[in-house]
Parts: C-alpha cells; structure tokens; sequence
C-alpha cells in the first residue's frame, strides 16, 4: 500500500501569509521608529556626493515622491533608486548581526515611496517597514556566508523579496498577490561584490536597485503578472542560484515568523564603515587611550573570523594603502589605524584625501591578522587587537560585541546626536532639523506622511 507523504508548502506562501496579515509589536514599531530617522538623515547626509549626484541625474521622471535632501520630486521607481542608494552609500546605516545584511536603505526606502505615491499614512509605513525588514534580517540566516561566497551582495539579493513583501504589506494587498510578488522579485535581484576591487560605487547601487526591484515587483503582481511559488526552495530557485554553496535551512526563515520579531536586534552603527570592522575600531580607540603612541609601536595582530578575510583583509597590501575613501571603509587596517589616530571613524575620516594621509598608512602598514577558528562569525561580530610595542611590551584589546547590537545598544542620545550630525553635514540646521524630526515622528506615530522638510 502506497501512503501518500504530503510536501511541506512552498517558503513564498509562509512569508506571504506573514507579510499580509503581520501586526508588529511595539518593540519592533520602535526599532522601525530608529530606521526611519536614521536612513533619511543618512541619504540627506550624501546629497552633495559624487554618487548620488549621478543617480539623480539619471532619473527620468518628475512625481510626487521626494528624493531626501533635493527639491527635486521624483517618480516612484527613480526616488526608490536614489534614496537606497544615498542612504547605503557611507555604509553608515543598520545592520544585522547573523546576515550581515543592510534592511533599512532598501527597506524604508521602497516603502517610503510608495507611500508618498499612494497617498499612505503612517500605519501603512511602520507595518510595512516592519515586515520587509523582518523578513529581510531572516533570509539572511537561511544560508550564512554562501551568498557572499558565490560573489553576491546579501543586501542586494534579499533586498528585493523582502522589499516586494514591505510594498505589499504598506498596500494592503492579500496573501495571493505578495506570493507573486515574491516569486518575480527573483527575476529581479541582482548585485556583485567585485566593488572590491577598486572601491567603485556599485555597492552603494544595491540598495536602490534592490528597493526599485521590490516596487517593481509588487506592482507587477498586483497587475496580475505571475512568478514561480517555489522562488526559494526550487530546484532553480533563489538560494540555489544566490548561495549554492550551502544546502539553504529555512528554519531561521520560517520559525516563530510573526510570533518573535529578529528585527528588535538589528544593530546601529557608531562609525560610517563596513560592519565586521567595527569592533576593531572599538579596540583601536581602547588602545589609543591606553597611553600608547603611533611611533611606539611595532605591530598589530588582530584574530579574526575566516568569513570576513577575503573582503575586509586581502589583498592585504592593498587594504593597507586603499585606494581611496570608499575603499577604507571595508580595510580592518585603515579602520584600526584611523580610529587609534583620531578616536572616531564618522564621515570625515573616510574621505579619499584622509586615507592617503602618510601618518595613517604607515600605522596601517603595521597591522596583520590571524584566522580564530573559534571566531563567532557571522552569528556574532567582534575585535581584537594585539600590540607589540618598542620596549617589548604587548597591549591587548577585545571587543566582545559590536556596539550598536543587541548587546550593547547605542543609547537614545547618542542615535539623536547622529541624526542631527548627519543632518547637518547635508547641510541642515536648526529649526529645518527641527521640522523634520517632527515630521518623521509623526510618520512612526501612524499619521500624515509628509516630507516636505526633507526637501532642500
């Protein structure tokens, strides 16, 4: 007698039942509360650079949606690209820990727009912000390191579902339409590590790309457009093509989806670098104010996880002299050094005349790792560095945590002093931060969604 075993149901039709009737507690209400200041004062703090000059430029159409410190209104599709990609742009924004992964430029971005286009208010925007960063942070755990592995970008790839399921949820729309919306959204992701290379600004690109792709998406759905229910547990599916390394666990994924929010532990970051060299930096600072000076020392050995050497350590002699500013944001030699040197790593230190300063190549010239196979990563990011000094003496530092994280959150004062810091390297001040400090709390509050004030 044959017994007929029944399949479980595909990935897409468990995060669309999700997306589309999710109510988030207010615990992950608060941590949305935190993205949206910080990803709109992050994109204002960018509107002068190089970069989102060129993305705005190539916007092709006028709308009502605003583009994050410019006058200038755009489309939906064109205001999603460019505020994604100025708020990732200084790698200054949110993290998780266990991905990494960067929920809030694409996240918030994707949703914000839609919002503005569709007339939505601010209960739309948190419940949507809610779910694509939940489900972002969790298909991210599904096949850790694989992504990277196969020369992806984790941000770009998921950034795309989860910004589809974020559109969906602020809509409205019902479990069938978000599945389809899901399904084409793998059709749509895409991103390459190889800014590595030479620090270009392709990295910066995957957020917009990714929050343009999740609008794209959820509006092809809700059109009647139609993609594969099987988009990430296929035999051609999304983690087979993204991260074929690793049989993919959907355990994280799926396990107390919507009964326990991962998003309450996303991290905010204290400096406006990659996010494996933070608690380097913290290590750095620990050192320099232990009384010790760039000239006496002799070496710096620093144990790190296996996972993070082949983008933040090698080629090692080019992480010690990076090209230019954007390049030392993802060099653990230039971070260490420029940290010790001036006890911060914000915006100014990552300019590319700051990384060619003499004093700070040589101190990163000093520093070299070695493989911890007892490394946490990626369930968990820390620092250690170890100092050989002239006299013989060692000097020893370990960050057990990253700062920002659950373990240690950067307290309320500390995320309002970088959100008016940001705010005002864009160029605002005073009572414009004023106004739009109010205006994104009333978003978070549940009502009006307006920007204007975002608008310069």
């Amino acid at each position: 007698m044959n017994v007929a075993v029944s399949k479980p149901a595909p990935v897409a039709t468990t995060l669309a039942a999700f997306a589309a009737s999710a109510v988030p507690p207010a615990a992950a209400r608060a941590t949305c509360r935190q993205l949206i200041f910080d990803i709109v004062a992050l994109a204002v703090a960018a509107r002068d650079t190089d970069y989102v000059k060129a993305a705005l430029g190539s916007a092709a159409d006028e709308g009502d949606c605003t583009a994050f410190g410019h006058a200038r209104k755009l489309g939906l599709y064109d205001a999603a690209l460019v505020n994604g990609t100025a708020a990732h742009g200084e790698d200054y924004d949110d993290t998780f820990e266990g991905g990494p992964i960067h929920a809030g430029a694409v996240i918030v971005s994707a949703v914000l727009a839609i919002a503005e286009q569709r007339k939505l208010d601010g209960e739309a925007v948190m419940r949507g912000i809610a779910v694509g960063t939940e489900l972002m942070c969790r298909m991210s755990l599904v096949a850790p390191q694989a992504t990277h592995k196969a020369s992806f970008h984790p941000t770009a790839i998921f950034g795309a579902p989860a910004a589809a399921a974020a559109v969906g949820a602020a809509l409205g729309q019902d479990a069938e339409t978000i599945v389809r919306a899901l399904g084409i959204s793998g059709s749509l992701a895409s991103g390459i590590i190889e800014y590595l290379a030479d620090g270009s600004s392709t990295k910066r690109l995957h957020a917009g790309a990714a929050a343009q792709a999740g609008l794209r998406a959820a509006l092809l759905a809700e059109g009647g457009f139609t993609g594969p229910i099987t988009v990430f547990d296929g035999t051609n599916g999304m983690y087979k093509a993204f991260a074929p390394s690793k049989t993919p666990d959907f355990a994280p994924l799926l396990d107390g989806l919507g009964e326990s929010w991962v998003l309450e532990t996303l991290a905010f970051k204290p400096y406006a670098c990659g996010t494996m060299t933070q608690p380097f930096i913290d290590c750095a600072i620990k050192l320099a104010k232990s009384g010790v000076a760039a000239d006496d020392i002799v070496s710096i050995t620093c144990n790190v996880g296996e996972g993070t050497v082949h983008r933040l350590w090698e080629p090692l002699a080019k992480k010690h002299q990076p090209p230019n500013g954007y390049a030392g944001k993802f060099s653990t030699p230039y971070c260490i050094a420029v940290g010790f040197t001036d006890g911060q790593a914000g915006l100014g230190q990552f300019t590319d005349e700051r990384v060619k300063d003499p004093a700070l190549r040589a101190l990163a010239a000093k520093v070299s790792y070695e493989i911890d196979p007892n490394d946490p990563y990626p369930r968990g990011y820390t620092g250690h560095v170890k100092a050989v000094l002239k006299d013989g003496s060692i000097r020893e530092f370990r960050q057990p945590h990253m700062r920002g994280g659950a373990h240690e959150p950067l307290p309320d004062a500390e995320l309002q002093a970088k959100f008016e810091a940001n705010l005002g390297f864009g160029g605002l001040t005073g009572e414009r931060i004023d106004a739009l400090r109010s205006a994104l709390g009333r978003i978070a509050d549940g009502g009006a969604v307006d920007l204007s004030a975002a608008r310069l």
